[in-house]
């Protein structure tokens, strides 16, 4: 199997009271080009610290993370940004609220690059970032000249993972990217979350806690309990699961 993501025996610990205190434990994980992997666990079981561990925010303790063919270990998390694209629960989060719309998927369009003093170019990018926009069906199309900080939380997450796809990432992590939302908005930026990552091939992990969307979202699930893996489904083994089966890692 061709390997996209890798994660190789990896441990975080931090310490409290001169005492160690593991949070991941021989986190052992592999992922494909094109794996759209749901992720499941209590709170504390070390979701958020896996992420943390792969985007470089958190030091890892032991093992090895390979991304696309580079050990990215002990890369400093400005670098693996190049590659890792990441969405997280705050709408707020991850993007400029005094730039417009249109301003703020310019900045993405040019992520990685070095920042020059060369005219922007945002006209000649309009007609693009219109059709990009339209594909969130909430009206983010319309507000392109607009300041971010004026959205409506659904859109400046629509906006949030455009930004994130805009240049296709080596990996994408969603962390809780629909929590703060209403029912509504959720389900329609799930849509959005969906189409981008299916139709763009993407490989993407998904922190969620509606497990309703764990079941019906990507081709592999895994749960986290106490900072290990003690689940992987497959896609076949996913599709026979039910919410039921599900709520018994949550007792």
């Amino acid at each position: 199997m061709a390997e996209q993501l890798k994660l190789d025996n990896v441990a975080v610990n931090v310490v409290a009271d001169n005492t160690v205190k593991p949070l991941l434990s021989g986190i052992d994980l592999t992922l494909a080009p094109g794996d759209y992997v749901a992720v499941l666990g209590t709170n504390g079981a070390g979701k958020s610290t896996m992420f943390n561990a792969i985007t470089g925010d958190i030091e890892v303790a032991s093992g090895t993370i390979t991304l696309a063919g580079h050990n990215i270990t002990h890369e400093k998390p400005e670098k693996r940004a190049r590659l890792i694209a990441r969405v997280f629960q705050d709408p707020k989060m991850g993007t400029a609220p005094r730039m417009s719309v249109a301003e703020n998927l310019l900045l993405a369009s040019r992520r990685g690059q070095r920042l020059t003093l060369a005219s922007r170019g945002l006209k000649a990018q309009m007609a693009h970032f219109e059709q990009l926009a339209a594909q969130t069906g909430n009206g983010l199309e319309k507000a392109l000249d607009r300041p971010t900080e004026s959205l409506s939380g659904g859109q400046r997450q629509a906006l949030s993972l455009l930004m994130a796809t805009l240049k296709r990432p080596e990996l994408l992590l969603l962390d809780e990217h629909t929590a703060a939302l209403d029912p509504k908005t959720s389900a329609s930026i799930m849509s959005v979350t969906d189409k981008l990552v299916t139709q763009e091939h993407l490989t993407c992990m998904m922190i969620t806690h509606h497990l309703e969307d764990a079941l019906k979202y990507g081709n592999r699930l895994i749960v986290l309990s106490q900072g290990r893996i003690i689940k992987d489904f497959n896609a076949e083994q996913k599709a026979a699961l039910t919410r039921a089966d599900l709520l018994d890692y949550f007792g």
